[in-house]
């Protein structure tokens, strides 16, 4: 059953020291709006950076040629290493633990795209079937390369999405040819892709072929590979076993980073993953410190109440009021101060983020370095349970010094 004397008694408190009780609540409630603040606009980060990640794989190795910065048995430094179809073959045929792997190979010169009397330059990859795995490509329409495709030297494409609207507007591209560097190329698939709108820029061609068109003789300019569901230390194992690979095929030093350089993209994600925790953490440590610096100030106006109620809480202590009483009426104000404060930051908070991205999302904004920013509603919830705890704390020393009155001499104050 509720006490409104209590109640009474509380409101009657607050409305006497309008000044501190405002300024307590006050800082009560940005330490809680900071804290959602700080969450929403760091999930905003993150959600950017691991957006960015979608346009690859994440299980991936990225392998780049270079040129040897050291002599290794007698050869000088300064030798290009140039990755054949053989490379490819030896990792797919030497590293079981290699998933899916594709090569890269990109046309020599400048030159346009035709189609009819329409002229444009996109940007063409010759690549494996399996690159589709490796870049996140999503078709939209017909088919992606695939093994037949480079065993028989098709000339065959696939377009990007932009590509295909480019060129052929609403009429239907599957089936349609486009002449690349004098050689006519039907088009067999349409995609699009997650990450950057530039992805859906390019054309793939079957990698053999532009190798026999161009007389590449099957060189590859890159290789990338995924690695399954292997961790850090797995994925940095296997990176190891190709750099071993390729280093006795070609004749460098293993630990020559300028003749062969290797992307970890497993190991670059868990980098961001530990950063992101790092920022994380750092977060609750300001916003909680915020939130115990207005528990603090709720502590004391608390004390100035008892320090002013010293003659009434004698007076009840001389009529049988129990310790318990007491101790239980100067938390209860405290819990309601806090409680109200922090569940008002709160609001605010919240309203604050997801206005925010309301925003972003209604006028389609796409920053760099921010994305989507959001708050989990039981981590805030927790924070908002840590702060009511907090506050029936910050009540309990004023609550202690209350029961400590001694009646007699109260009422003689």
């Amino acid at each position: 059953m509720i006490d409104f004397d209590k109640w009474q008694e509380i409101f009657s408190s607050m409305k006497r020291h309008k000044l501190r009780t405002f300024l307590t609540a006050l800082s009560v409630w940005w330490g809680i709006f900071m804290l959602v603040l700080l969450l929403g606009m760091g999930k905003g980060l993150q959600n950017s950076v691991e957006h960015s990640f979608r346009d690859d794989a994440i299980n991936s190795l990225w392998i780049y040629n270079g040129r040897t910065s050291k002599p290794y048995k007698g050869l000088p430094p300064g030798r290009y290493i140039q990755f054949t179809n053989d490379d490819y073959d030896l990792i797919k045929s030497q590293v079981p633990e290699v998933e899916h792997i594709t090569g890269r190979y990109y046309l020599r010169g400048q030159f346009n795209i035709k189609y009819k009397n329409k002229s444009l330059s996109f940007d063409i990859r010759s690549v494996h079937p399996d690159h589709q795995v490796l870049e996140n490509t999503i078709i939209i329409k017909g088919r992606f390369l695939n093994d037949t495709d480079i065993k028989e030297y098709r000339k065959v494409c696939a377009i990007g999405k932009i590509v295909a609207e480019d060129f052929f507007g609403e009429e239907e591209a599957i089936g349609k040819y486009l002449k690349i560097k004098g050689t006519d190329y039907k088009i067999v698939g349409v995609f699009r892709d997650e990450g950057h709108e530039n992805e859906m820029r390019k054309i793939y061609l079957p990698v053999t072929t532009a190798q026999r068109v161009d007389s590449a003789n099957g060189r590859l300019h890159q290789m990338m590979a995924t690695i399954g569901d292997a961790g850090v230390n797995e994925s940095m194992r296997i990176e190891n076993k190709i750099k071993k690979l390729l280093s006795e095929r070609h004749k460098f030093a293993i630990d020559d980073d300028q003749a062969l350089y290797v992307r970890n993209g497993v190991e670059r994600f868990q980098e961001f993953q530990m950063v992101f925790a790092f920022i994380k953490g750092f977060i609750w440590f300001v916003g909680i410190g915020s939130i115990i610096a207005g528990v603090i100030g709720v502590s004391n106006i608390m004390l100035i109440v008892i320090k002013d109620r010293t003659k009434e809480i004698g007076i009840r202590k001389a009529m049988g009021a129990t310790p318990l009483s007491i101790i239980g009426m100067v938390m209860q104000e405290a819990v309601f101060l806090t409680s109200l404060a922090g569940y008002i930051g709160l609001i605010t908070g919240f309203g604050l983020i997801y206005g925010m991205n309301y925003l972003m999302v209604e006028n389609e904004m796409e920053l760099e370095f921010f994305r989507n920013p959001e708050v989990d509603f039981m981590t805030v919830l927790t924070a908002l349970i840590f702060l009511i705890c907090c506050g029936a704390l910050s009540g309990l020393i004023p609550a202690i010094q209350a029961v400590r009155i001694n009646p007699v001499a109260a009422m003689k104050s």
